[in-house]
This record gives structure tokens, sequence and C-alpha cells, in this order.
């Protein structure tokens, strides 16, 4: 790593690298660092990315190419991308998915080609969560004494890490790749089913769904760096029965929950501003309450929900896509889904509303959170012939720049459908 590279071609060579990998050059010595801090290198990332974005923006069903995967995996569980719109060195995007299967195994597939790259051994009991971080080759296991209900995988500055909670209301601080225990808390008497991090990393959400739970945010570095603080910084926010929770996008202080109660299990949303003060030298997390509302009676409690820029809540329910303010008005109702809507997808781009009929409706936000926040791109209608609709039906869709994929499984078979950009398209944006 002493070599000395010049500066042109190793801003070439560089050029091939991702964003992450781009980050993890400029760690190695001062001349890496100077090369890989190049305007050009993170101007052309950007570029790149904005391409893809306004692709996907513009895309209709001809611009993408189907495909199924045909192999007998078993029935498949949680899905992840490993890697997604990095520039290879043709240019192009690259997609590589991690699925969990039924058969104790983890299967790896390439997008673009449609072919499985990589099965790992059979393990000795169920793979029941996944987490998946770019270019973390090592592996390295750990015995835990309780079982793992929820995961959760970060970078910070300090590096990566990855935070589990188990059945005992426990919540485990890893380093990663190697798995080295940092700290543990204890955060309720029952299991913690989810956790979630804010985009700036500076807040932990942990909740169960037992009813009797009221869900805790932690400041991370608490967590991270257990013996600069005499006991751990959180907020009990004091809403039970709290099954979904997203951050806000570009709002990293803001979180949105949804939340059931009384005995007709009415949903509801409620939100809340978080901040970090120091009186007298000592920190404390104080949370404001922005928002709350219970949904009409007329409408069916959705399961899935996002929020998008605005602070501006996405959910389904039935065949319908709803838009609604933090306040409870609705904004748009989106109709046209042939059939139920069985999961949603929404990251700070893009929503997915997959339906049991196989086909899935994509959506791009508006940018800023400006109306109409939300914009119908396309319908990828299911192409194959072995997929029928079912009552058992469990369907996971995601997406990144490139392509699109949603894994449908039932009780006796699983199906992976893909769909990707058709290369050569779009060539002048």
């Amino acid at each position: 790593m002493e070599m000395q590279l010049p500066d042109v071609p190793g801003v070439k060579i560089f050029s091939y690298l991702d964003a992450f990998s781009l980050l993890q050059a400029s760690n190695v010595n001062k001349n890496w660092n100077k090369i890989a801090e190049s305007d050009f290198l993170w101007r052309r990332l950007f570029l790149h990315q904005t391409k893809q974005e306004r692709r996907m923006a513009c895309a209709q069903s001809e611009d993408f190419i189907y495909k199924e995967a045909a192999e007998n995996l078993g029935i498949l569980g949680p899905v992840a991308y490993l890697s997604g719109s990095g520039i290879t060195v043709d240019g192009q995007g690259k997609s590589i998915i991690c699925i969990v299967s039924s058969t104790c195994k983890l299967y790896t597939w390439d997008v673009q080609e449609g072919t499985m790259i990589w099965s790992s051994p059979a393990q000795q009991s169920n793979i029941t969560n996944l987490e998946t971080l770019p270019q973390m080759d090592p592996l390295a296991t750990c015995t835990i004494t309780r079982i793992c209900f929820s995961l959760k995988a970060f970078l910070t500055k300090d590096g990566p890490f990855l935070m589990m909670g188990d059945s005992d209301g426990n919540i485990h601080t890893f380093t990663m790749p190697e798995l080295r225990d940092i700290s543990k808390v204890h955060a309720f008497q029952y299991s913690v089913d989810l956790l979630l991090c804010s985009p700036d990393k500076k807040w932990v959400f942990a909740c169960g769904i037992h009813q009797h739970i009221l869900p805790k945010v932690f400041f991370t570095e608490c967590l991270l760096r257990p013996s600069e603080y005499s006991t751990p910084l959180y907020f009990t926010v004091p809403f039970a029965s709290c099954y979904r929770g997203c951050w806000t996008p570009r709002r990293e202080n803001r979180i949105t929950l949804m939340y059931r109660r009384g005995s007709q299990k009415k949903t509801g949303f409620t939100t809340f501003d978080l901040t970090a003060e120091s009186p007298w030298g000592r920190k404390d997390i104080q949370a404001h309450q922005i928002a709350s509302f219970l949904l009409p009676v007329h409408i069916d409690s959705p399961n899935w929900m996002g929020v998008g820029d605005g602070s501006i809540i996405v959910f389904e329910s039935g065949s319908y896509l709803f838009l609604f303010t933090v306040n409870g008005l609705m904004l748009q109702r989106f109709e046209g889904h042939q059939s139920t809507i069985s999961n949603i997808w929404v990251d700070s781009l893009h929503v997915l509303a997959a339906s049991v009929d196989g086909s899935i409706h994509v959506y791009m936000w508006e940018e800023g959170g400006h109306y109409p926040y939300l914009k119908r791109c396309c319908h990828l209608e299911y192409l194959g012939s072995s997929l029928t609709p079912s009552c058992n039906q469990v369907s996971r869709a995601i997406c990144d720049n490139v392509s699109i994929v949603r894994v449908v499984s039932r009780v006796h078979e699983s199906n992976i459908l893909m769909y990707i950009f058709k290369s050569g398209r779009f060539k002048n944006l």
C-alpha cells in the first residue's frame, strides 16, 4: 500500500469503484486519499446516479427485460441487494441480490444475467433475518444464547456496525465484519421485533409487537461507545402496539410510527421530532410530537407504510395506495391496481406496490416533496405462467436504479421475478 500511484493513472483505476469502495480507498494513505477525494470521481458518480434516477422516472413497461428464476430453491424468505447501481467497467449498472431459503441456505443472484452465482452450505437452523452491506467480503460467526428477532446493519464514520434484537428484549451491537460484541442493552421485557436507524445514524428506534411494550429511541453513540456513558440515553415513545415505523429521508430527526389501538384495532399514525440537548454538560433526549391521527373507519387497516419528503405518509389498503400528510389530510388515492396490494417498498426515490396477481406498480417521489408528491411511472405485469394468486402468498419487492426484483413465496413454490433496464435505452438523458 506504500506504492505511490501517479494521479492520472490512479484516477483512471479508481473510476471503476463505487462510492463505498472510494471511501474505503481514501483511508489507505495520503496518496490514495488525494486521488479518491478527486472532484472528478465524485462528480462522475453523482451524474451516473442522476442519470439512473431519470431513467427510472421516464421508464415504461417496454423498457424492461423480464426474467424469472426457474430453480427449485424451496420457500424463499428475506431478500436484499448486495450491490446495485454501481459503475462497472462497461459503464452499466450491476445488481447482485441475496436471498434466504427454507433449505437453510443463502443464495446470491446476478440480476442482469438472471443467474445464480453462489449458494452457501446448509446451516444448522433456519435463517430468519438478513442484512447486507456492500463490499463486506470477510466472514465471521458469532454464537448467541437467545433467538434473533431483528437485525440492522449500518455505516458510520467509525466504520460498519450490526445491531441485533433478541427474544429477551436485549439489543446487541457488533463491529463488522469481525462480529465483536461491543455493547448489550436490555430494552424490553419482551422480544425486540423492529430496529430502525435514522438516515444520519444518530438515532436507533426499537420496539416490539407486544401490546404492553412502549417503543424507545436510543442515542446511537451510547450503543457504539458504552464506556463513555454510564447509562444509555433513550426516549420512551408513549404509544403502545407500534408495528411499523419510518424515518423521514431528509429530516434525520423525524420518525413516523404506525400503531393500532382499541378493541377494534383502529390504525393511527404519530410523528415525533427528536433533539439531543446538553443542559449543564449532560446530554438529554427530547421528543416533540408534531402530529397524530387515526385513519377514517372506511379505510381498512394497512399492513405496510413508508414516508417521503415533506413528511408524507404512503400506505396500502386493499387495492388502493394512499397518500396522507402527517396531520391526517388525504392527498391522493391511487386506483388502477387490479387486485389487492400485498406489499409496498419505499425508499427516498421509489415506491413499489406489489399485488397478489404478480404485477408491480412503480412510482417516483417528486423532488423536494412538491405537488403532485408521488408520480405513477409504469405498471409491470407478470409475464410468466406459473404464478397464481393465493391467500397464503408472501410477496417482497425491492429495487435499485437499474433493476426491480420481486420474490413470491407460497406453500409449495417460489418465484424470483426480475425486471432489468434494457441496455442502450435513454442514452441522451
